[in-house]
């Protein structure tokens, strides 16, 4: 007598959500991938903040780091005027328009796709020509200046280092220069990255200085933001 087929015993999915599920994920193939590659790629695989950005349209996880940001100190207001500096791929500029900003300039080295009403230029911001052309496109004086800079690595640690730095000295150095009265200025920067000039410029200028490491930022990474409020004029 023939026994009837055996039924699968198929364990039910467990329960997701947009930000994924808790078993981390592993990529089938390396191939053509460095060590280094492959583990950037498995993290933003399981990175909660990047499925959150992907569901909600965001074109980077960095947009959840101005989110929190914004959420404690109310920089970005409708009528604001805010300048992107290292706008690719577009993340903080789209929290800005989804916030109520509609007078936004923005500049970085890489093509970026249109954010209308966001005018976007592709160019170096260290050239001289950058500032004065952000500052036309907004059509006035910004209320924040906002820097999501970094520059590209060379792998020589003291070499990457005072390229990080002679960009956040030349973003802080530029909002100085163009921010209004109570303006304020965020630029990402890092734990023990010697930042200690910056921020005596900043307080000399600024009526609160502070670090912030938003959720955002990943534990292991040594990123934080310098935030400034309260510009005091020129």
């Amino acid at each position: 007598m023939t026994e009837p087929p055996r039924k699968r015993m198929v364990k039910p999915p467990s329960g997701g959500s947009e930000e994924g599920r808790g078993k981390p994920a592993r990529l089938k193939t390396a191939k053509m991938r460095t060590p280094s590659q492959q583990a950037w790629l498995e993290r933003q695989v399981n990175d909660p903040f990047a499925a959150k950005a992907r569901a909600h349209g965001y074109r980077s996880r960095a947009a959840y780091k101005l989110t929190e940001i914004d959420d404690r100190l109310k920089l970005l207001k409708p009528g604001a005027r805010i300048v992107d500096l290292g706008l690719a791929p577009g993340g903080w500029t789209q929290v800005a328009i989804e916030r109520g900003v509609t007078a936004i300039a923005g500049v970085d080295l890489l093509p970026v796709d249109p954010l209308p009403p966001a005018h976007i230029l592709q160019m170096d911001f260290t050239d001289p020509a950058c500032g004065p052309k952000l500052i036309e496109l907004l059509g006035g004086a910004p209320d924040a200046v906002l820097s999501d800079m970094a520059p590209n690595t060379v792998g020589h640690r003291r070499t990457d280092h005072l390229r990080i730095m002679g960009l956040i000295e030349a973003a802080a150095d530029f909002a100085i220069t163009v921010l209004k009265p109570g303006g304020a200025f965020v630029a990402k920067a890092f734990q023990g990255g010697e930042t200690a000039d910056v921020m005596t410029l900043l307080k000399r200028n600024f009526t609160d200085v502070r670090n912030l490491k938003p959720k955002a930022s990943r534990a292991d990474s040594s990123e934080v933001f310098l935030v400034a409020t309260g510009f005091k004029g020129r």
